[in-house]
Parts: structure tokens; C-alpha cells; sequence
């Protein structure tokens, strides 16, 4: 089977689940992802994740959500260093933080039961359901989440962070994200997020923390900011092939080909 069928697959189970979460409130759902692995939808009574432990490596990676990084089988960065993940990338695996500022993402983190047994860092909001076992920015940066996984990663003594999924714009001017068409998320054939306020807050955490090297993990031809050209001398672009020789077994064989971001 293809990566796009797989790609469908998962997003009919994903929608499943989500109903049937909603039905029935109390029963806890693992929530599949749209993603170029097959996903097998298994409701079980309550969420089962594995407890990560957390990697003393000077390297973290920080996962983005937009669609560059599905070529890279994230879940294998966990052996190599620290993962930080943002909003639904809990549903492919557990990463060692996950971040998401988004109430209606954080609840649904909730709702899934997550939050149980990983690490979940948010920002303080009255709209959260249940505040149990949430970790609170304190003071927060009242940031978009992946510059505040970004910002998180630099703050915890890392030496070396890889910068996965931070597209910025869209595919040919539509909602680039992974996890476009599933719940609490836009439509793929809805408008690019406004991306701005994204890029301001990245370029402000490289320039705070410039005794960290920082790499952008991008597809060839990719959009480049301005923002973060050569200006910041703490900051390299490398390419997705490049990635996967410097981190061996990373990269699936059988590769998304990424339309033009515009």
C-alpha cells in the first residue's frame, strides 16, 4: 500500500475514534494520526503509552507539524536525543515533552487521557478541563506552540537543536499541516495560516540562546525567511537527505514528494 492510501486509511480511523469518543465519554480512545504508517484503531477500556525516559543526549529535536517532516520516522529521534512534540503529534507516539497552547488541543489531549502518564506542558487558560496533572508555563511566553517547544528545548541546556516540520507557509497557498482534515484541525484545502507571529517568535529564541547551534530541517527548494538567513550565524538550513546521513535509518525509503511551499 501506498503512503497516500495509508494516508487515507488514517484519517477514516482517526474520524472514527473521535466519534466514538464522543458517544461514549469515559471510555479512553488512542486516537490514530493521518501518517505514512499503517494505523490499526484498537479502542481499548484506557490509553497504554510506554513511560519515555528522558535522554541526557546534548541533542532535542523539536517537531513542527507541517508536512516536510513526514519523510522522517520521528519516533526513532527518540533513542538519539530529546523529542519535544506539539498539539496532535501525540497521537503517532509519545515524545519525551509535548506541547500544545491551543485549549481545544490541550482538552482533546485530556479527553485521550494522555496526559495521565506523559509529560504535557500548556499555557494557563480557564477554557482547560481538567487542570490535573498538566505542567504550566510559569511565567508562560504566550507563544504559538512549536516556538514555545522551540524556546523550551534551548531553556534545558541542549547543544545541538534539530528544527523539524517548521514549514512557515503553505502548500501552494493552502493549510500546510499534518494533520489537515482530522479533528480540531483546518481543512487541506482551507487558506495558509498566517504565519508571522510563528516566525517572529523562532527567530527571537535563536537570537536569545546564540551559544546553541540550531538546524532547520527542510525539503530542497524550500521557503527560507528572511528572518532566518545568514543574519543569524547560530542557524543552518540542511536538507532532509542530509539529515538522514547525519542520523542513519531516519528516513523512510519510501518518500513523500512535497508540493512547492508558495
Amino acid at each position: 500500500m501506498n503512503l497516500q492510501k495509508q494516508q487515507r486509511r488514517a484519517e477514516k480511523a482517526l474520524a472514527k475514534a473521535l466519534k466514538a469518543q464522543r458517544k461514549n465519554p469515559e471510555q479512553v480512545i488512542p486516537l490514530p494520526v493521518a501518517h505514512p504508517q499503517p494505523v490499526k484503531l484498537e479502542p481499548k477500556p484506557r490509553i497504554e503509552i510506554v513511560k519515555r525516559p528522558k535522554n541526557s543526549s546534548p541533542v532535542s529535536f523539536v517537531l513542527g507539524n507541517g508536512r516536510s517532516r513526514l519523510n522522517i520516522d520521528c519516533e526513532r529521534l527518540m533513542s538519539i536525543g530529546t523529542v519535544y512534540g506539539c498539539n496532535a503529534q501525540y497521537r503517532e507516539f509519545a515524545p519525551h515533552y509535548l506541547i500544545a497552547v491551543d485549549v481545544k488541543m490541550v482538552n482533546e489531549i485530556i479527553a485521550a487521557g494522555y496526559h495521565k502518564q506523559q509529560e504535557v506542558w500548556t499555557n494557563p487558560n480557564k477554557g482547560i478541563t481538567n487542570k490535573d496533572r498538566i505542567n504550566f508555563f510559569s511565567p508562560h511566553k504566550g507563544w504559538s506552540s512549536g516556538p514555545t517547544a522551540l524556546w523550551f528545548s534551548a531553556s534545558q541546556g541542549a547543544s545541538e537543536i534539530y528544527i523539524l516540520g517548521f514549514d512557515y507557509q503553505g502548500l501552494n497557498g493552502k493549510f500546510n499541516n499534518v494533520y489537515a482534515d482530522t479533528f480540531n484541525y483546518k481543512k487541506s484545502t482551507d487558506s495558509a495560516t498566517y504565519h508571522g507571529n510563528w516566525l517572529s517568535q523562532t527567530e527571537k529564541v535563536i537570537k536569545e540562546f546564540r551559544h546553541i547551534k540550531f538546524f532547520r530541517v527542510i525539503e530542497p527548494g524550500a521557503f527560507i525567511p528572511d528572518k532566518l538567513g545568514p543574519n543569524l550565524a547560530n542557524l543552518s538550513h540542511i536538507s532532509v537527505e542530509d539529515f538522514g546521513k547525519r542520523f542513519p535509518d531516519t528516513i523512510y525509503s519510501d518518500q513523500i514528494v512535497q508540493k512547492s511551499t508558495i
